[in-house]
């Protein structure tokens, strides 16, 4: 009854789409289903939806399984808002080529100069609107009585459904009159009223196609390659199969010139790939053993061999996409002005509408002196053509269309932002503030230096490759591939508990251990410490039983392109600051190579130091402060900030409070976000205007406010294509804008 429908939109596992022979309700109501299996769903009569686990039961192994025996893959669906949108545009046309059909035959009646048989014609016409007004219009009034009844809105639909009827009823009225021989001043125009539902047909056919075409055209999910290159692990038998059925350890290849199917680690050959349509880095990257490929980018020279490490159900490409969604599917808050002034522009019309109807009839009696039954006639005609003329779809789409697509530009660069308002704010950003490790610099620590104050390094480094070997810490990477380049063997290492911005305490041979920061173990003043302190190291200590057994020193690289961005951010008169938990010394070392000031830097921060430290900076009004990290230390940090921006190497958890992903290690993404803020800015305030000059014009020209001009009835249902067509060029304009032309565009 309220329109609305209630679907599933969270599911856990992996789903795959089967036809099946028979009953497809009995097929689906079975027990006993597999291992692995979760739920059973019916699509349609042959289709059920199948959930579930893949680390239990792989997709080929489920449709081998004999309960499956009837069943066999469906074709690949189209992403749900995608096929709803077609199916809408294809109604929509349907819905207007039948109103086409109708109308024309009722345009000639009126028009073409035909012998004199005015009932029959009446008659033909009325039975041709009358199926259009409740064929074709019918739905308008479903909608406005539902918005009124259940949402207590008034809506667009309410102006359609009043002017229509109202030319409707006075034809119907008109022909009574002429049938009995009585006819009217004015006689009947059904054309009126259906070229009028005609013309709103059509430029809501033309608008939907477009804004279908914009969405389609912005879609990331289309980069997903349908088949994949299975190698069989025994025979090296190559198949090519749906990209749908790959499974955990399988191993595939990826043949020149080809799209990689899904996320994987190279096993075997060397090539560069084109990653920009996922990351937006136009330079190719070279691909060896031991490297990661990712879904969507292109293979160019070279032939690779990639064991599978996500599936294509839950690959980069569909991470982005589902980021891309909850993006659009929120919104902004200028959004809310847009929608406070959708909610008042109906009522305003309607008053306006009866003004114009007052008016006219005091201009036809007081200075035309027309009789009651024309100026009654000729009000009408310039109040239907005010009311059906104006258009409140440029305002609702002012903003939305524009968020869609640059949700889609800026994923295409590299750049996710998780929700409206993040691509709303960015372009007042006046603070940002960056981790070191991770963000800075690569995050890739190499051990420069050290040392064992008690010696029984054979002993200790088995243990600390077996504290290290698990945690996915930049400097507990370093620390272990240090310990296997050694030649090391990791030792049983029990109780290993990670202590948030500070290191690791674990238990070894019956010896609590820890490991981390000088300053959290109590060794700032040992003279080892502060050896390789004076090298500007990160520092890594290890503590036996409350004795410092071992201090290492490691260092890392900037980000190639750090220092370029942080002169630009100050170009644009932003703060910079970095806060870390590395050592003082460190990141002092870091802070003056970037030219950030010491009254900006703060070490030795605990995940709530750099909370506090960001609650500082927002104090000031209109503050904006973005912060960057990477790592679970700066995930409170990042959803403090007014924008937590997350590097895309982290944690999942640091990227699950963050408002924005760099899908690629490059910090030019932060200047591409404040970039892409502005231009969405300049686009729905551009939006904004045309709708509010457009609807002050065109209801004073349909009013008959200007000498000589008007808008008659049956034309005015063009307004809406003459809305709404410069609202989605605007907003197309964005996609077509290059990444280097964001700031001016």
């Amino acid at each position: 009854m309220t329109g609305f429908t209630c679907t599933k939109m969270i599911q856990s596992g992996q789903e795959l789409d089967m036809i099946v022979g028979g009953n497809v309700q009995d097929f689906a109501h079975k027990e006993d289903l597999p291992l692995g299996v979760t739920d059973l769903t019916v699509l349609n009569k042959n289709t059920i939806r199948v959930t579930y686990h893949p680390k239990i039961v792989g997709a080929r192994e489920l449709l081998a399984d004999p309960f499956f025996r009837s069943a066999k893959l469906a074709p690949s669906a189209v992403r749900p808002q995608i096929a709803s949108g077609r199916a809408h545009v294809r109604m929509t046309f349907l819905m207007t080529i039948l109103s086409t059909l109708l109308t024309i035959p009722v345009l000639i009646l009126a028009w073409a100069p035909l012998p004199a048989h005015k009932i029959l014609y009446g008659a033909i016409s009325l039975a041709l609107a009358t199926t259009v007004q409740i064929a074709i219009a019918g739905p308008f009034y479903t909608g406005a009585l539902k918005a009124l009844i259940f949402s207590r809105m008034i809506e667009m639909d309410l102006l359609i459904v009043l002017s229509t009827t109202t030319a409707y009823i006075y034809s119907v009225i008109a022909y009574a009159y002429l049938a009995a021989g009585k006819p009217l001043s004015t006689g009947e125009f059904f054309e009126t009223s259906t070229l009028l539902v005609t013309l709103i047909m059509v430029g809501r056919a033309v608008s939907a196609l477009a804004r279908q075409r914009a969405i389609e055209s912005i879609s990331i999910e289309s980069l997903q390659t349908p088949t994949a290159l299975l190698i069989d692990p025994e025979t090296h038998h190559e198949q090519e199969i749906d990209a749908r059925l790959l499974q955990y350890q399988d191993t595939f290849k990826v043949l020149p010139d080809t799209s990689i199917v899904t996320d994987g680690m190279v096993i075997a050959g060397e090539t560069e790939v084109d990653e920009s349509m996922v990351t937006g880095e136009a330079t190719l990257v070279v691909k060896m053993p031991g490297l990661f490929v990712v879904a969507g980018s292109i293979n160019h020279s070279g032939t690779l061999t990639v064991r599978l490490t996500r599936l294509p159900g839950e690959n980069t490409i569909k991470t982005i996409g589902s980021m891309v969604d909850e993006a659009k599917s929120s919104k902004p808050r200028i959004q809310g002005i847009a929608d406070r002034v959708a909610g008042y522009f109906v009522p305003v019309i309607l008053v306006i509408t009866v003004l114009v109807f007052v008016i006219w009839v005091a201009i036809g009696k007081a200075v035309r002196h027309q009789s009651a039954t024309t100026t009654c006639i000729v009000a009408m005609t310039y109040a239907i053509s005010a009311l059906i003329v104006s258009c409140p779809c440029a305002i609702g789409l002012a903003v939305p269309l524009v968020v869609v697509i640059a949700g889609g530009v800026a994923a295409k660069h590299g750049l996710i932002f998780k929700s409206a308002e993040t691509i709303e704010i960015a372009r007042n950003v006046s603070h940002v503030i960056f981790d070191k490790t991770g963000t800075l610099t690569q995050g890739k620590l190499s051990v420069e230096a050290g040392e064992y104050p008690m010696g029984k390094a054979d002993s200790l480094a088995p243990m600390l490759l077996g504290l290290t070997t698990n945690s996915k810490h930049p400097v507990s990477t370093a620390i272990a591939a240090h310990m296997k380049a050694l030649g090391f063997q990791p030792s049983k290492v029990e109780n290993v508990v990670s202590v948030a911005g500070k290191g690791i305490e674990a238990t070894w041979n019956g010896s609590t251990i820890r490991a981390g920061n000088p300053h959290w173990l109590g060794f700032e003043d040992s003279p080892i410490v502060h050896k390789i302190l004076s090298l500007g190291l990160t520092m890594f200590c290890i503590s036996m039983d409350g004795e410092l057994v071992a201090v290492f020193g490691l260092k890392d690289l900037l980000r190639p392109d750090a220092i370029e961005t942080i002169n630009r951010l100050k170009k644009r008169s932003v703060e910079v600051s970095i806060v870390s938990g590395d050592n003082k010394e460190a990141v002092q070392s870091i802070a003056g190579l970037l030219g950030i000031p010491e009254s900006h830097v703060r070490s030795r921060c605990s995940p709530g130091d750099k909370q506090v430290y960001v609650k500082e900076m927002l104090v000031p009004e209109k503050s904006v402060v973005m912060f960057c990290g990477d790592g679970t230390n700066d995930a409170v940090a990042l959803a403090q900030a007014s924008i937590g921006m997350h590097m895309n190497e982290g944690t999942d958890i640091a990227q699950s409070a963050a408002d924005a992903v760099l899908m690629r290690p490059s910090l030019s993404g932060i200047l591409t976000l404040m970039d892409l803020s502005r231009a969405f800015y300049r686009r729905v305030v551009f939006n904004f205007t045309w709708a509010f000059f457009y609807n002050v014009f065109a209801i004073l020209l349909a009013a008959g406010a200007f000498p000589h001009a008007r808008i008659p009835p049956q034309y005015a249902g063009l307004g809406e294509i003459v809305s709404v067509l410069p609202v989605i060029i605007i907003a197309m304009q964005l996609k077509w804008a290059r990444s280097q032309r964001l700031c001016s565009s």
